[in-house]
């Protein structure tokens, strides 16, 4: 998902909740996905496992 990986290399983490919503438009039905990219309160970095997930990272 070319979002996800824009977020990933240029270190936008507070994009994290579109990605969050275009996820669930697309049929994402992972709640504790969802939930960790609209958390307000989560601080994310590189090699946040949510986004790694999405990305395919291992």
């Amino acid at each position: 998902m070319q979002l996800a990986r824009g977020i990933y290399d240029q270190r936008t983490f507070d994009q994290l909740p579109i990605l969050a919503d275009a996820l669930q438009d697309a049929g994402c039905d992972a709640d504790a996905i969802l939930d960790h990219f609209r958390d307000p309160t989560a601080t994310h970095v590189r090699g946040c496992w949510a986004l790694d997930l999405v990305l395919g990272k291992e």
